[in-house]
């Protein structure tokens, strides 16, 4: 009798929860905890603060590969710094640097990820200023979409240099409404100068707050895009605009900083040079609103970070700051010739004697590049091999830009995490010397190349004073760099002088693999570059080839299994 209750005492439960089950589920409608209604979002606050999210994505957020520092697609691809550290840590860009990447390696979709991920949040702002609220005036409706819309072009030509052309997606398509078969077969370039056009139209000259983009960076990024697609009359009348009339967000007159260091100190950012950065900041809680990519590219066993040594500036990129007699750069090349060669303690150990190089150099390579016997920063002399992990997987040299200086520990550094490599120092996407040199370009190719010799003039004259200089006054090595006096004549050789330039100038700044290919001179110089660092690096670089297919990263292979090869359509050779 007792074992029958229990069953029938079973039975009933059961189908009284099948009967309160079979007549409502409403009880699992929960709303999720800390979601956002709509209604709340396109209000101004929730306008602004979607808007912000979409600025805070442009660092990559943790993705030491979406960062548009472009470490490692526009430096290392570049032949400007070897992955460096030792073979066997983050193996995924051992592939990269030797361009022996397939769509399935490891980082291939880290760019991928991080800028959809930005144009998804810069859809969002579009979608939700479609119902705003009534606190947003149309003034307000015209700014934040103007950002937006600056943003979601960049991320697009972020993506267009490194794959080519990739799905074009904007504010009408979602989820469920047709996303799945958006295909690649469209060219990226009038979308993305749609975005910037309109940023350009409508964004203020100024900004209440200094790290929102405003009119004149949005014309820099548009005249960028044009030479990018060699439209350089285009790209001309913008740079002429901007050089004689750009002011930065916080209001400054666009010019050169007066000494090249200080432009990478944080106490300086947002300076006249600044024309886009984006903010980084320490000692905020988290390190993601630092300098997050960052973090493994500092010396090794020693020095600021402590690690990793990563990012390790190559021997090309060294010698090429090796100036003759009148003070000018090799522009035919011959830099890594015997007799110019930069002297390098390559074997060498910090305990044995080693005299730095006494040739003529270019004092920003010692602002760039940290080499033995030369002060690093107010750190002390690079001590060589003492601060390197792997002589013989990435050369003698360690990166130097965007380091933080003694006296910036705690205030433009942040020690909170695992490493004290977070720094608050902002990363310039485009400063005021590379608008100048983009000018140069352009104002070459339309047969103006006087006008270009004075822009590359009013770079090399900041160089001359900026000498790096030892505690008694002294120079560290011995700098000589003096400016083109003979008029610019030959179209060819121009080319040659302002495309040096910008690697001197910028170098190790994200820029030279992108340069190269608009160029269309990538092939002759990573020929030499392998060839030469590989002669070295035997380990790390040996046997390695550049073939055209690698002009673009290949289509990320998880990204055509969602959606199939149909839609998705693979770069060429992958």
């Amino acid at each position: 009798m007792k074992n029958y209750k229990l069953k029938i005492g079973a039975l009933l439960s059961s189908a009284v929860m099948m009967v309160a089950v079979s007549c409502s589920d409403d009880f699992l409608e929960v709303p999720a905890t800390g979601q956002l209604a709509e209604a709340q979002l396109t209000t101004l606050a929730g306008l602004e603060a979607s808007l912000i999210a979409v600025y805070s994505q442009v660092n990559g957020r943790a993705n030491r590969l979406a960062s548009p520092s472009n470490w490692v697609w526009g430096s290392i691809r570049g032949g400007e710094a070897n992955k460096g550290t030792d073979p066997g840590d983050f193996s995924t860009i051992n592939p990269i640097q030797r361009f022996e990447v397939n769509a399935a390696s490891g980082d291939v979709g880290a760019k991928w990820n991080g800028a959809y991920e930005g144009i998804a949040r810069a859809n969002n702002v579009l979608r939700l200023m479609l119902n705003k609220a009534d606190d947003v005036t149309d003034a307000d409706a015209t700014s934040i979409t103007a950002q937006a819309r600056f943003l979601r072009g960049h991320y697009y030509f972020q993506l267009k240099r490194d794959y080519g052309d990739t799905p074009y997606v904007d504010e009408t398509v979602d989820y469920g409404s047709g996303l799945e078969e958006v295909s690649n077969n469209q060219d990226l370039y009038p979308f993305i100068e749609a975005d910037l056009k309109f940023a350009a139209d409508n964004l203020p000259a100024t900004q209440s707050q200094v790290g929102r983009v405003n009119s004149w960076a949005a014309k820099a990024m548009l005249a960028k895009v044009y030479l990018y697609q060699k439209k350089f009359s285009e790209a001309k009348t913008l740079f002429d605009d901007i050089i004689a009339n750009g002011v930065t967000s916080n209001g400054l007159k666009y010019g050169l900083v007066e000494y090249y260091d200080d432009m990478f100190r944080g106490a300086n950012d947002n300076h006249q040079e600044s024309v886009w950065a984006y903010q980084a900041a320490a000692n905020t809680g988290s390190v993601n609103n630092a300098n997050p990519e960052f973090d493994l590219n500092f010396p090794y066993n020693g020095g600021p970070g402590g690690c990793c040594g990563f990012f390790q500036p190559s021997f090309s990129f060294v010698n090429a700051f090796r100036t003759d007699a009148n003070g000018l750069p090799y522009i035919d090349g011959s830099y890594n010739d015997a007799g110019k060669a930069v002297k390098s303690d390559m074997g060498i150990q910090s305990d044995a004697a080693f005299t730095p190089d006494a040739g003529n150099l270019d004092p920003r390579l010692d602002h760039s590049v940290g080499r033995r016997g030369i002060p690093y920063l107010d750190w002390q002399d690079h001590p060589g091999a003492a601060w390197i992990r792997n002589q013989p997987n990435g050369g003698p040299y360690a990166p130097k830009k965007y380091v933080y200086q003694v006296a910036e520990i705690g205030s433009y550094q942040d020690g909170s995490s695992w490493t004290p490599g977070y720094t608050g120092i902002n990363f310039m996407i485009i400063r005021f010397a590379d608008v100048l040199l983009m000018a140069a370009e352009a104002e070459i190719e339309v047969g103006s190349m006087e006008k270009a010799r004075e822009y590359v003039n009013m770079v090399r004259t900041r160089a001359q004073n900026s000498r790096l200089l030892r505690e008694d006054g002294t120079p560290a090595a011995n700098y000589n760099v003096g400016l083109y006096t003979a008029a610019w004549t030959d179209q060819a050789t121009a080319r040659r002088a302002v495309r040096l330039e910008r690697m001197l100038e910028l170098g190790q700044e994200g820029h030279r693999f992108y340069d190269l290919v608009r160029w269309d001179t990538v092939q002759e110089e990573l020929d030499k570059y392998l060839a030469y660092d590989g002669s070295i690096l035997v380990a790390a670089l040996g046997g390695a080839k550049f073939t055209p297919k690698h002009k673009f990263v290949p289509i990320p292979q998880d990204q055509i299994d969602l959606v199939g090869s149909d839609i998705l359509i693979q770069n060429d050779g992958f």
